[in-house]
């Protein structure tokens, strides 16, 4: 497990390349905000965390494999990564920050990611 990488995934590299070509200037891991959000834009008080879907157990069909391998394990893993991620949401909306999601199944399009994250950054 130590070979799995929290920064810089190729997940996330995509979305920054995509706010890259849409100009948008950003942070990336705050360490002073919770979670250490992986892209910030400090004056639009706006967040975005680029996910693994597997690792945060979302409800796609990555989401949802279960390994067969020591399972109980990794169930606790996964319920524990999601209780995580929604205390960092909450700290972060009481502290007024919007949040936005990027799963990592919806990296796929280029084009649609442009158009949610562009929507997000809009409104």
């Amino acid at each position: 497990m130590t070979a799995i990488k929290s920064k810089d995934t190729r997940p996330e590299i995509a979305v920054r390349s995509v706010l890259d070509a849409m100009q948008v200037r950003y942070d990336v891991h705050r360490p002073d905000l919770p979670g250490k959000p992986d892209i910030v834009f400090p004056r639009r008080k706006k967040i975005i965390f680029v996910h693994g879907c597997f690792w945060h157990a979302h409800r796609c069909r990555y989401g949802r494999v279960k390994p067969a391998t020591n399972s109980q394990f990794w169930r606790d893993k996964r319920e524990e990564t999601r209780a995580r991620d929604k205390r960092n949401r909450r700290g972060l909306r009481k502290a007024g920050w919007e949040v936005y999601t990027v799963w990592e199944c919806r990296i796929k399009s280029p084009k649609n990611l442009a158009a949610s994250l562009s929507k997000f950054l809009a409104a």
